[in-house]
């Protein structure tokens, strides 16, 4: 169980990171979902033990680290949301190189725990490749293998999906679902399918704050109902946001089509019920000030 206790991060100026951050996360897959600027990274850099936080703590299994995090450095593997690579090393000489730096060791040697490791992620067969010729989601797979080199009882990946092709994308959901077996994985995006796709359980994180903590059938489910769809003139969208709450908006076929939540059924002429999707949930959730005001259940609210 990895256990977060009021956890506070405040920068000069002062900006509040994070503002009272507690969870309490089981093993399998966790989401934390949330915009960019929602405090994620810097919630994932306190877990990794690469930043202090102002106040509060986390547990691993019982453990408290967040004052000395080397007390779970040998059992946590991290993917940073920007990790880079030496671009003329071949895939091998990377992760030998990244194990050095971590301190893993296997007594049959560095090198057969490598290409354990570039099997485990599918990369063998491009090993000896240089790192400057892989695509996004091979680089992403040469990160994670470096990450779960150990063992580590906590996985923590930050923006893992951030700019993959959809086919890449499909790969690296495949390799995350695996890992999250027998071990916690914190998987941080802004990304609503990475989480519908993968996370059984998810917490939505919005100016600092845990705003909601729920599962994807439950945040649906406390929107279905309300949520609308209908076309509008691209001229109307901007006085529509002032009378309703806008979940989305997209072009289909050259027409604006909107959906809006509207939990008392007065929507404008000419839009209709529709199904309620993660996305909608998401973008209901995170605006939680207007959402406690309009009367939304509280039962994935903080």
């Amino acid at each position: 169980m990895l256990s977060i206790h009021d956890l506070v991060k405040v920068y000069s100026g002062p900006v509040a990171a994070l503002q009272g951050v507690r969870l309490e996360i089981p093993p399998g897959m966790f989401g934390l979902l949330g915009p960019n600027g929602a405090g994620k990274s810097t919630l994932m850099r306190i877990l990794a033990g690469l930043l202090e936080p102002t106040s509060g703590s986390a547990q691993l299994d019982g453990q408290e680290f967040t004052s000395d995090p080397r007390r779970v450095w040998s059992r946590l593997g991290y993917l940073p949301q920007d990790f880079g690579f030496y671009p003329n090393l071949t895939g091998e000489q990377m992760l030998e190189h990244l194990l050095a730096l971590k301190g893993v060791e296997s007594p049959l040697g560095t090198r057969k725990l490598v290409r354990e490791l570039l099997e485990r992620v599918n990369l063998a067969a491009a090993g000896k490749r240089k790192v400057k010729t892989y695509s996004g989601g091979m680089r992403q797979r040469l990160g994670i293998a470096q990450a779960i080199a150990g063992e580590p009882r906590l996985l923590i990946v930050d923006e893992p999906t951030a700019g993959l092709d959809p086919e890449e994308r499909l790969r690296f959901y495949h390799l995350l679902a695996e890992l999250a077996e027998g071990r916690i994985v914190l998987l941080s995006t802004h990304i609503v399918e990475d989480v519908s796709v993968l996370c059984p359980r998810f917490a939505i994180l919005a100016q600092g704050r845990v705003v909601a903590e729920t599962t994807p059938v439950e945040a649906r489910a406390l929107i279905e109902g309300a949520i609308f769809e209908g076309s509008v003139a691209k001229g109307a969208l901007g006085e529509l946001r002032e009378r309703c709450h806008v979940t989305q908006s997209m072009l289909v076929e050259g027409r604006l089509r909107v959906r809006i939540w509207r939990q008392d059924g007065l929507v404008p002429p000419g839009f209709e019920p529709a199904r309620a999707t993660l996305e909608d949930a998401y973008l209901v959730l995170t605006h939680r000030d207007r959402v406690t005001h309009e009367g939304l259940l509280a039962g994935a609210t903080r």
